[in-house]
């Protein structure tokens, strides 16, 4: 609930609460409905503990060894490490606004404000880091005033009076003070090496932030490029559908006028036959007749010599 962006946060809630209580536990869905709506900095708090576990975790042991130094060290010290977490809440907190653009939500210079506030909290106040490391951020967190916060550090750290000149013997007392000398030493190389890390990790993360804006803008050119060559090939497949149309609609114009010439042969292929019948049957008819023509003319011939010969007797 507490990684949706504000703006949805109450609907989101609804929609968690109803579910809980449909599932009979009244009271988790009480809990949820009386959850208050992050504010716009504390929500990319909480964004950036969920996008960069392994980073905030680092962000935490640094907070916890810049606390020991600050109770423990010199005024040079705690100079020297505060520099060094003056520049890791900015990086961080660049990285906690690039997740939010990413998330769609743009954040102006008082919210960004409010997230490096929060962030130097975390490392200067215990109970503001566990705060943070819980996820649930309502509201932008306020760093302690005592915690020194910059080029004034030195000025504002607590001074160390000079230990005294040792006499001849060691005594017990003496042997503490050493001691004690060991142990803030240790812990200012401790500290040292935390905060040189957390410095190596941002190092690394704007890197990789960096080669990620590469990809993302090859990824973007070659989307382009994807998208300009998909309507090309959008275009040439409806150009072709229209030929194919076109030539489909020929080829069932041309199938209709073969259909119809077959038609045509067939009717005429029938016609032939039978004038090829008639013209038979009326060659032998022909013949026929000539035939007997021909008969009848002997006929005639013979009837007409015998009636001359008839004629000629007395």
């Amino acid at each position: 609930m507490y990684g949706t962006p504000p703006s949805a946060f109450v609907t989101r809630r609804a929609e968690l609460a109803l579910a809980a209580k449909a599932d009979g536990r009244a009271d988790d869905a009480r809990r949820i409905r009386a959850a208050r709506r992050p504010t716009l900095a504390a929500w990319t708090a909480n964004l950036l503990l969920r996008a960069e576990p392994e980073e905030c975790r680092r962000f935490l042991e640094l907070g916890r060894a810049l606390r020991e130094a600050y109770r423990s060290l010199d005024s040079t010290a705690i100079g020297e490490l505060s520099e060094q977490r003056r520049r890791i809440v900015a990086a961080l907190t660049r990285q906690a606004a690039q997740h939010a653009r990413n998330a769609g939500q743009r954040l102006s210079d008082s919210v960004r404000q409010d997230v490096e506030s929060t962030l130097r909290a975390v490392l200067a106040d215990g109970r503001a880091a566990d705060q943070w490391a819980g996820g649930r951020l309502e509201s932008a967190l306020t760093p302690p005033s005592d915690f020194p916060s910059g080029p004034a550090a030195e000025a504002a750290a607590p001074r160390q009076p000079p230990p005294p000149s040792p006499p001849p013997a060691r005594s017990r007392p003496q042997d503490e003070l050493a001691e004690r000398r060991r142990q803030r030493q240790e812990r200012l190389e401790q500290a040292r090496a935390a905060a040189e890390e957390a410095q190596r990790r941002l190092d690394e993360r704007r890197a990789d932030h960096r080669d990620a804006d590469t990809a993302l803008r090859r990824a973007h050119d070659s989307q382009g490029r994807a998208e300009r060559q998909r309507d090309d090939f959008r275009r040439q497949l409806t150009a072709a559908e229209e030929q194919l149309r076109q030539a489909q609609e020929a080829h069932r114009t041309a199938q209709e006028q073969l259909n119809e010439a077959q038609d045509d042969l067939r009717h005429a292929e029938r016609d032939r036959r039978e004038a090829e019948r008639r013209a038979h049957t009326t060659a032998e008819a022909l013949t026929q007749a000539e035939d007997e023509a021909r008969e009848a003319a002997r006929q005639l011939k013979r009837l007409t010599r015998h009636r001359a010969d008839q004629s000629e007797k007395p």
